[in-house]
């Protein structure tokens, strides 16, 4: 059988990757072609993404593909973050660099647009996550402000969707993508014109949804010219990052769920229907799009940011910690000395992550954690145990218990993280694989050129392609003591 090539983008908050993906002999395999930076610029007091720079990044990654001789993809697919979007006026221009979901627009907006429309009537609706930097309070808060860009746009295209204009000139909203933004219907997963109307949205704005899976078209000519393919068919897969990393879970049995660990957690199951109720709301679970009709039922929880943030000021400070070092740190620190809520608000940006997290420690009456040994194991055991009262969350509102979890992304190389959240959820772990947004990229394009049949066909695929490490639990007592004192900062 020839091998068949695929191009993933895969565009991250902090980086972004250019992936050849080869299906060939009952494997697939990957080749990064291409990566490089990415990360929101501060001008005169708001977030931006620099789209012009990550869009000519993109053309260097088809350019760069077709130098290490691969001409003849078979297709292509963009995935990115959720929620951020660009606006585009009706000559098709840019208007502005999108705002970060960072940004402090939306400070104090998911009130104002509570006063609007009741928290329970959007909820069932929407069926999603309150978060403050949702494309709901982020189009409210210019609405709030009267932002003279919505008076100029034509339409809104969310990140991914953004990226495939300018690609081959359609204007489409992808419906993974769609469902992050908190104003899709999640039972008829269409707009919900109800929460336009409700907060005073425009909802002029929103083009038609496609599903992954859809074929977009050729990339315009300029394109082909500037990197010299002679021909690339963009294709949607699920593309929002998330989306496609559960594609890649490669679970085969079981009442499983998933965690897509990275910048973010992402911990939660496949459901056939919107699971919303009161429980699901009171505890902020999701039911954000997947592939084939499928729903993500999960919840979002801050997660390595708070490393990175950490590591990034020990590095200033010239104090760098190795990932070696770091294993060792945790070892020598007192257990369960102090745990915090990883999504308590003090955490979503602040100047100093170390600082914040002492802040959060003093005013909750436990010890500081002072050391970076005593911070590293605050952040590992915090995050195992949040993932213990999710799972219990889940649990308790689905008719299946939980037998295993599946960790993917780049996280799941965490083997100490990996380890505490056996030992936190009483279940085996399995870990892998990390380029998981990648892989579910590529297993939809491959779906949608008939090559596989099945997302369970690319799972098996990738469950035979990569090698995938299993976590047994370990200390249960110890860990289910800590769990049942603590369980109450995470509610």
């Amino acid at each position: 059988m020839a091998a068949n090539y695929y191009l993933a983008f895969d565009f991250g908050a902090s980086s972004g990757r250019a992936i050849i993906g080869k299906i060939e002999n009952d494997k697939i395999s990957l080749e990064e072609i291409h990566r490089f930076p990415n990360g929101p610029i501060q001008i005169l007091g708001h977030l931006y993404w620099d789209f012009p720079y990550l869009f000519n990044e993109l053309k260097k990654g088809i350019t760069l593909a077709v130098k290490k001789g691969f001409p003849d993809l078979q297709g292509m697919g963009i995935d990115t973050w959720g929620v951020d979007f660009g606006l585009i006026s009706k000559d098709n221009q840019l208007i502005g660099n999108p705002f970060c979901y960072r940004d402090s627009r939306t400070d104090g907006m998911l009130e104002r647009a509570l006063a609007k429309m009741p928290k329970e009537k959007i909820y069932e609706i929407t069926g999603i996550q309150f978060m403050q930097f949702n494309s709901l309070f982020q189009l409210f808060s210019m609405v709030e402000t009267g932002n003279h860009l919505l008076n100029i746009a034509d339409k809104l295209l969310f990140m991914p969707d953004l990226f495939n204009f300018f690609l081959t000139g359609e204007k489409l909203n992808e419906y993974t993508i769609a469902s992050t933004s908190q104003l899709l219907n999640a039972k008829e997963k269409n707009w919900a014109g109800d929460i336009f109307s409700g907060i005073g949205l425009p909802e002029k704005l929103f083009s038609p949804i496609i599903q992954p899976g859809t074929m977009i078209g050729d990339v315009l000519p300029e394109i082909k010219q500037e990197t010299g393919i002679k021909r690339l068919e963009v294709i949607a897969p699920a593309t929002h990052d998330t989306a496609s990393a559960v594609v890649a879970v490669p679970a085969l049995t079981g009442n499983w769920a998933y965690l897509s660990s990275g910048t973010w957690s992402l911990m939660g199951i496949e459901a056939d229907a919107p699971i919303i109720s009161d429980d699901s709301m009171r505890f902020n679970f999701t039911n954000e799009g997947g592939v084939n009709g499928k729903i993500r039922f999960l919840r979002n929880v801050m997660g390595l940011w708070l490393l990175q943030r950490c590591m990034f000021q020990w590095e200033l400070d010239g104090k760098k910690v190795s990932y070696k070092e770091m294993d060792s740190l945790v070892e020598t620190a007192q257990p369960f000395r102090s745990i915090i809520n990883p999504d308590d608000a003090i955490f979503l940006n602040p100047p100093e992550m170390t600082k914040a997290i002492q802040e959060f420690c003093e005013r909750s009456d436990q010890p500081v954690p002072r050391t970076r040994g005593e911070i590293l194991r605050t952040i590992f055991e915090s995050l195992a145990l949040k993932y213990r009262f999710i799972m219990d969350v889940v649990n308790s509102v689905h008719d299946k218990k939980i037998d295993r979890l599946h960790i993917v992304g780049g996280g799941s190389q965490n083997q100490i993280l990996n380890q505490f959240t056996a030992n936190a959820l009483g279940i085996p772990v399995i870990a892998g694989p990390a380029e998981a947004t990648a892989l579910g990229n590529i297993v939809v394009q491959a779906i949608a050129k008939k090559e596989l049949n099945s997302v369970e066909e690319g799972r098996e695929l990738i469950a035979n392609s990569f090698e995938l490490k299993e976590f047994t639990p370990e200390n249960r007592n110890q860990w289910e003591e800590a769990y049942q004192r603590v369980k109450n900062l995470f509610r």
